[in-house]
């Protein structure tokens, strides 16, 4: 790499927790009341700021100097690239959402991220994954860590909640309604250089340039965009549907340490479509795949589906995994063009 290009670190640290509370106040409680002026002490914590906001009625979304936040009324997600610090607002956030959204406890927590091309730049507690698990495990005794695909390559972490249920041998579980949820990530490296190029001001005006150049409006019609253009490159963009799903997108283009990382959890029975969109957009050398799912989701179906997608396009399977949590299903995968 040459000295004249700095590097930045696209890969980010994705915080997604599900709040709830033991109670009266569980239909007066939401995430979306804690005040703004908190939110904001709250990501200087994290050492990254809101550059852009919208909302509807079932989700504030906001694009950050390092990546997004998402905010719905018992669901936080809080993705940032970097050196960002996110685990480090963990104890301030529960206490906000008790002080100002009223929920008591947390019901499911996933923290996950791809491992770091250059772990050295980052700072405590996320210089290594044992750090970031050590810092969960105080806040979470019931809390997991796994790491999926190949430890000495391409690798995805996961801190999760996984609780020994609490029953007698002879009583069963309470049947819980469960709300459909579902998320498929797709996590890309080794880019195709001219595509990145669109995602500078040198080749770009502005982001809706970027976008519409790009075609990342299309991969998933009908969502409401928001997007910036970094100076001098790199994108992010949220983009919400009236129902509240969303989908997000971050770009590191420069060719020495490209990265882009594709999220949404709009729900679909199959997301061989979505993918080969996003792939067709951003053509990669290699590239994640993520997707969690619960039994109430039309994704739940989604690992058997893999099982037989041996190669998509012109990209072949490297790596396979298949977990089942508390609440989800998780399909892991990894695939590279040949020879990788």
């Amino acid at each position: 790499m040459s000295d004249s290009v700095q590097y930045f670190e696209g890969v980010e640290k994705l915080l997604e927790i599900w709040f709830t509370t033991s109670n009266s106040n569980s239909k007066t409680a939401d995430l979306r009341k804690i005040p703004r002026a908190k939110l904001e002490s709250l990501l200087k914590i994290v050492r990254c700021e809101i550059i852009s906001f919208m909302k509807n009625e079932q989700v504030d979304a906001y694009v950050l100097s390092e990546s997004s936040m998402f905010i719905s009324k018992r669901r936080f997600i809080l993705k940032t690239c970097g050196t960002t610090t996110p685990l480090l607002c963990l104890e301030p956030l529960l206490l906000l959402a008790e002080q100002y959204a009223g929920f008591t406890e947390v019901e499911d927590l996933f923290y996950s991220r791809k491992n770091y091309k250059r772990p050295e730049l980052q700072v405590t507690p996320h210089k290594h994954f044992d750090q970031e698990v050590a810092l969960l495990d105080s806040l979470f005794p019931d809390g997991v860590a796994y790491c999926m695909g190949a430890v000495n390559k391409d690798c995805w972490y996961l801190y999760t909640l996984n609780p020994f249920p609490r029953r007698t041998p002879h009583q069963p579980l309470p049947a819980v309604k469960e709300e459909p949820d579902q998320t498929l990530e797709i996590l890309m490296t080794d880019l195709d250089p001219e595509i990145m190029s669109i995602f500078s001001k040198e080749e770009s005006l502005n982001a809706t340039e970027a976008t519409k150049r790009s075609g990342i409006d299309k991969i998933i019609p009908n969502m409401i965009i928001d997007d910036f253009l970094f100076e001098p490159c790199g994108y992010s963009m949220n983009g919400v549907t009236k129902n509240g799903c969303y989908m997000t997108i971050h770009i590191t283009p420069e060719p020495e340490f490209s990265y882009v990382s594709f999220e949404t959890n709009v729900p679909c029975s199959s997301y061989r479509e979505i993918i080969s969109k996003v792939l067709d957009t951003f053509l990669p050398g290699k590239f994640t795949v993520t997707v969690f799912a619960n039994q109430a989701s039309p994704t739940k179906d989604t690992a058997e589906e893999f099982q037989y997608l041996s190669s998509i396009g012109e990209w072949s399977r490297r790596d396979i995994q298949h977990c089942q949590f508390k609440n989800y299903d998780l399909i892991y995968t990894f695939y590279s063009k040949f020879p990788s």
